[in-house]
């Protein structure tokens, strides 16, 4: 018999962690048969084979090597070999509440028109974390809370679903299209965009996405990630990736462009700028912090499409020499 949702969880060498998410996943309280689970091992080196075959020896787990390194390629092979309508994505660090797959099939029933739902994904806090790091900072975590209500994702205001809470009807992954290689991460590369491109593709396809936030996930916060540095570097890999988006509603620009970057973005960077500099004479350190990361944001993005642009212009250089 089908299974009505499909898990697709991609790990590489983390298999401590695996284990435990596997382990999840097993103590849902939706029957076995509802669900499978796809592990996509993405080269991984440690004992990740071991922990996945032992895991299919209790649960319907199905083990599937990706060796081109990198999460869109790993999760586009994992919807390939999965078979349910519905495909949930989570993953190998994440702990699913008990009830993920019913409030999942909930959810699809409930919201028939929907193409992807997200989620909540709430962090598990280290002993000690910074006093500054509130939900505001939460992007570069990989943590997500929109509030207690629905709402629709998708949309002009750029909300999205995250990967580690991310269910798409396998309908919608035909109409739109598998995940971006182009803006996926890869190895320890920050930024990426990966899941938020898929989204707004879906949406330009006319489906509609729904943030439910009884479905809830939760996930452990590496002390590396609550460094101020780390958010430095997210923010600007976040732009770099973004600017190879190409999103059309951000492309869009009255004023033209400038080494094809739009001419809102270098007003909105020289306003980030000046707001941080107002806010580190006041000594409000936290939007301080808020205006310097939208700063390197969008000096990644320029920078990103000014490097292209240049490298074209070399390219063409170089072939006009050349004849």
């Amino acid at each position: 018999m089908t299974p009505c949702v499909s898990v697709v969880l991609c790990t590489f060498n983390r298999a401590a962690m695996l284990e435990r998410a596997l382990q999840y996943l097993r103590e849902q309280t939706a029957a076995p048969s509802d669900y499978e689970v796809v592990v996509v091992d993405n080269n991984s080196t440690d004992r990740t084979p071991e922990v996945i075959e032992q895991a299919a020896r209790v649960a319907p787990v199905t083990y599937v090597r990706e060796p081109r390194q990198g999460l869109s390629f790993a999760r586009n092979r994992g919807v390939k070999a999965s078979c349910a309508e519905i495909v949930a994505f989570t993953d190998d660090d994440v702990c699913v509440a008990a009830d993920w797959i019913e409030t999942i099939r909930r959810a699809a029933a409930e919201r028939p028109d929907a193409g992807w739902f997200g989620g909540r994904v709430l962090p598990i806090w280290p002993p000690i974390a910074p006093a500054w790091l509130g939900p505001s900072f939460w992007a570069p975590l990989a943590l997500l809370d929109y509030g207690p209500a629905p709402i629709g994702l998708g949309g002009p205001d750029l909300r999205a679903a995250i990967g580690a809470n991310l269910v798409v009807r396998r309908r919608a992954l035909l109409t739109a299209g598998l995940f971006r290689t182009d803006v996926q991460r890869v190895a320890d590369v920050v930024g990426s965009t990966e899941d938020h491109e898929l989204q707004i593709r879906m949406a330009r396809h006319g489906l509609r996405g729904m943030y439910v936030p009884e479905l809830v996930v939760r996930s452990p916060v590496d002390r590396g990630r609550m460094r101020r540095r780390y958010h430095r570097r997210w923010h600007a890999g976040h732009g770099r990736f973004f600017a190879a988006m190409r999103d059309p509603s951000f492309e869009q620009s009255t004023r033209g462009r400038v080494l094809d970057v739009p001419a809102h973005v270098y007003r909105s960077f020289a306003e980030a700028v000046g707001r941080w500099a107002a806010a580190s004479l006041t000594l409000d350190t936290t939007s301080a912090f808020q205006h310097e990361l939208q700063a390197r944001f969008l000096l990644g993005y320029a920078r990103a499409r000014i490097g292209e642009r240049l490298a074209m212009r070399r390219a063409r250089h170089a072939r006009r020499v050349a004849a």
